[in-house]
């Protein structure tokens, strides 16, 4: 969430920021949470006070008691009763304060860094790089939930039967080919010096709040109201909760670790040809990688994923873009944010599989993950993330682009993994 300090010290370009993120009302929300953070300041004000005259008051209990001036000393004592009733509802007044602060600014989204585009949605992203080969498919090319039916490579029907649309299984070459790519793309990930960990895939709403799918993603989330846990959306939840309410030293940054994980996503009001066969999903698996460094490092930290992501498909043959998403299509919480597509030559559109955010220190005052510097001062990490990769799509577009008359080809870079250079 955005910290006080932020607000205060540019009221106008934070309004601004939010504006950009197409935040409604977002003069009239930074005017609330100023309002009751000066409710608590002109608290803390008062106690402070009040501290001070208890402390006076005490010494001149001590001075009367020795002098023998016991009256005075009893009724020095009644004041300083008085006084604590009083410091008891202050403080009361300043909690309660706070907590209205903090669901204040949870309601808040994060604001955008200049170098993003000013726009209301998908149409208004910029295109800053496009890759990989022209794709020349065979004639009568299939879309893939065709040819996994075709080479037996994964069920919809069966995914229905056991637990519902959204949820398929994959089946003998479709799941060693699943396989071959989480094990690429994880043996990948370590190569380029980040730490596999292998978390929970069910949170509390603790950490849900910390890296901010709560509040703003709550319908989106599969909840277990009997425990009150939710499945996890991505691995970014329970890999960046790792360092909530930690103090990391200089030193150790940047982390740098992946996780696989399934993911589960409601994507409720979703329907039509955009979600059919792979295209969207409510569980699948997803490499993710995750970053904590020092604001100083943290953009180019943030290069670097998005190189280390731009070579997974260059190593997997595949056409892609990459856009700088507008204001009005970054996420809730990302300072910026880039998204990479690949072409599905069958389908005629482009697919997402990656987003790489930078989170600034939104995540990082929510979840209270700090560092001590070289001169011990205690302050913010920025935290970062992305897809590295999101499984679905990029299945997808292997068997539609890679389609031939005798098969489906598999990519050099898997054919160590999958056993094979083709799918018959």
């Amino acid at each position: 969430m955005l910290t006080i300090k932020q607000i205060t010290e540019d009221k106008d370009a934070v309004i601004r920021g939010l504006e950009k993120k197409k935040f409604k009302g977002a003069r009239e929300a930074i005017d609330q949470v100023l309002t009751t953070d000066n409710k608590r300041k002109t608290a803390q004000a008062e106690l402070d006070s009040l501290l001070a005259e208890i402390k006076t008051l005490s010494k001149d209990i001590g001075a009367f008691m020795k002098n023998g001036e016991k009256v005075k000393a009893e009724e020095a004592k009644d004041k300083v009763s008085e006084i604590k009733v009083r410091t008891k509802e202050l403080e009361e007044v300043m909690k309660n304060a706070l907590d209205e602060r903090t669901q204040l600014l949870y309601a808040i989204p994060n604001i955008p860094y200049d170098l993003v585009p000013e726009g209301q949605g998908a149409e208004d992203n910029v295109v800053v790089k496009t890759g990989g080969h022209d794709t020349v498919l065979p004639q009568n090319a299939l879309p893939h939930w065709e040819l996994a039916k075709k080479y037996n490579l994964i069920d919809f029907d069966l995914g229905v039967k056991i637990t519902g649309a959204g949820f398929p299984v994959y089946i003998g070459q479709g799941a060693r080919l699943q396989r071959a790519l989480i094990n690429f793309f994880l043996d990948e990930a370590r190569a380029a010096g980040y730490t596999e960990i292998m978390p929970p895939t069910v949170v509390n709403a603790a950490s849900g709040y910390g890296t901010g799918q709560l509040p703003d993603k709550e319908g989106q989330m599969y909840h277990c109201q009997e425990d009150d846990l939710y499945l996890i959306p991505t691995a970014e939840v329970p890999v960046t909760n790792i360092y909530r309410d930690v103090i990391l030293e200089e030193k150790e940054l940047p982390v740098k670790n992946c996780a696989y994980t399934q993911c589960f996503r409601r994507e409720a009001g979703s329907y039509g040809k955009d979600v059919r066969g792979l295209n969207r999903l409510h569980e699948f698996s997803k490499i993710e990688i995750v970053r904590i460094d020092t604001p100083e490092h943290s953009a180019q930290s943030h290069q670097e994923m998005l190189d280390h992501v731009e070579g997974l498909l260059q190593k997997l043959e595949l056409p892609y873009r990459i856009l700088r998403l507008c204001g009005g299509d970054m996420s809730f919480t990302a300072a910026i944010c880039y998204d990479f597509e690949v072409y599905s030559e069958a389908q005629q559109r482009w697919l997402e599989v990656s987003s790489v955010s930078n989170f600034d220190s939104y995540q990082a005052n929510r979840l209270q993950c700090r560092y001590r510097g070289a001169d011990k001062k205690i302050q913010l990490c920025h935290t970062l993330n992305g897809s590295a990769l999101a499984l679905p799509r990029i299945l997808a577009a292997l068997l539609e682009d890679f389609q031939t008359p005798e098969g489906i080809r598999i990519p050099k870079a898997l054919q160590p993994y999958m056993g094979c250079d083709m799918i018959k």
